[in-house]
Order: C-alpha cells, then structure tokens, then sequence
C-alpha cells in the first residue's frame, strides 16, 4: 500500500537581475503519507486492506487524498528466515541518539563519509522508498533517486507473530510499528550484500529509529529525532562493487517470511550490544 498527499510548495523570493525581489509561482508536489507490505493467505485479505486504508486516512503526516493497493498472486516459494534480535538502547536527546547511531554504524564496518551522507539524505524530505550507499566510499547507488527501492514481498508465520508479541510485550514495545519494522529489517539484513541499515521514521509524532546489522541485531533508538520533524528515511549500507540489480531485485521481488523468533532483551549500553568496549 502506498498512500501520498498533493501540497503546495512554499512560495519563495529571489532576486531578479534588476535586483527585485520576485516571488516564484507555488507548485503543487506529492508528500508520502504512509506505507505498508506484506504477505498473507487470501482469507486475510479483506481484513488487511481495510486496515491499510484507515491507516493511510488516519495518519499524523495527514490525510492521503491517493490511496495506491496492489495485490499480487505470488507464485514462488518464500524464503524462511529468522528475525533479528530486538535490544533497545537509552539516550534522550536527538543529537546522542545520532552519535549513537553513527558508532554502531561504524561498528558494523561503514566508513564515516558513507554515514554522514545517509543523515544527510535523510534529514532532506522523505520518500517512498530507501536509499541504497556504498559502504565504503558513500556513492547512492540506487537507480531512481526520487522513488528508491521498495522493500516488498515480506511477511511472518501466525506462530512466529504470536512469539514475537510475547517477547515484545516482556518489554512494553509489542506495537504494529516495531513488528513492522522488525519484519522489514530482518529481511533486508537476509540479503548477503547489505552490510547494515538506518532508518528513522517520516512520522512526526514517532521519535525512535533504529539501526539494523546482521552482526547486533535490531537496535531501538529512542529520541532520534524531536518531536514534529517530519524528515525521515531508510538508508542500506552495501557492499562495494556488487551488482546493484541483484540487490534490489531481492529486496523488492524475492518473497521472505519470517518463521522464528530471536530473543527481544531489555535496554543495554553500547558496550553490551556491541560485546565489547567501542572505542
């Protein structure tokens, strides 16, 4: 599902060559409002659609006047995979939550100017899709750069969902945005040429982001972001020089379902995510 708002852009002056301010014609341009995947039994259809709908009509990034479902006969077998670890680390302000996320990030191997071009990227507006950078040299590799790539085909077993509730709820965090979000990272990081993910939500109202490695799991960041800000986006940090087609074709055709359930843990320090001091 994918739903999207028409807004005016915000008028704005320039200088003319005669030296006078003029005021530029407003254009009207489409926000993203809300997106959702995810793969289910034709009985749950119904249900699931009408769930999409509300959402993309009760949404704090505002009402979606373009609703887009598409639904599609998946013939090929998924793939089964298991769930990351879920581990939440405590900070309070944006600017520790962005450090924070910059040293798991560079515990996971991404070079510093790969990181500050994914915050740079999504301190801009938000867009559909996620952004793909070279870990290494910090090159955005994906092909359309307004649209991105769409993480699709994904989903997790009735048993496996009901696992993770539980662990979940241990913790009070059992909500549809961390399932969802969960879902979608462990199946980014099943692909062998992503190295780590960032993502902070485009939601005003949601402050906690998350980075996600094969190597520590699904990390929460509280705060990440304040309240209000309406920037957000998905980074993928991949490998260099791998075939940028093999990559988005497993991200946004191969189908992955989730059948187990890593354990969820509580709120740990860096040292303990990590499993040894970083320095």
């Amino acid at each position: 599902m994918r739903a999207a708002k028409t807004v005016k852009s915000q008028k704005s002056k320039v200088k003319s060559p005669n030296l006078k301010l003029k005021t530029q014609n407003s254009k009207m341009s489409k926000i993203h409002i809300s997106g959702a995947e995810g793969l289910y039994k034709q009985s749950e259809i119904q249900t699931v659609v009408k769930k999409y709908i509300e959402r993309a009509l009760n949404h704090s990034r505002g009402k979606a006047d373009k609703i887009v479902i598409t639904i599609e006969d998946i013939k090929q077998q998924p793939e089964t995979i298991t769930a990351l670890p879920v581990v939440t680390i405590e900070n309070t302000t944006s600017q520790e939550g962005g450090k924070i996320a910059g040293y798991l990030l560079r515990a996971a191997g991404i070079s510093k100017i790969a990181i500050d071009k994914a915050f740079e990227l999504i301190k801009r507006d938000s867009m559909r899709g996620a952004i793909l950078i070279a870990a290494e040299h910090g090159r955005r590799l994906e092909p359309d750069k307004e649209k991105g790539v769409r993480v699709s085909r994904l989903g997790i077993t009735k048993s496996a969902r009901k696992q993770l509730s539980i662990e979940l709820m241990r913790y009070r965090i059992n909500t549809e945005i961390v399932q969802e979000a969960l879902i979608l990272a462990s199946k980014v990081s099943s692909c062998n040429h992503v190295i780590a993910e960032l993502c902070i939500s485009d939601d005003p109202d949601y402050t906690t982001g998350y980075v996600a490695s094969r190597d520590f799991g699904y990390v929460r960041i509280p705060h990440i972001k304040n309240k209000g800000n309406k920037s957000g986006g998905r980074v993928f940090f991949v490998r260099e020089g791998v075939d940028i087609r093999n990559v988005i074709g497993y991200l946004e055709k191969k189908p992955v379902v989730i059948n187990k359930i890593s354990s969820c843990k509580g709120i740990e320090s860096i040292d303990e995510i990590l499993g040894h001091p970083y320095l």
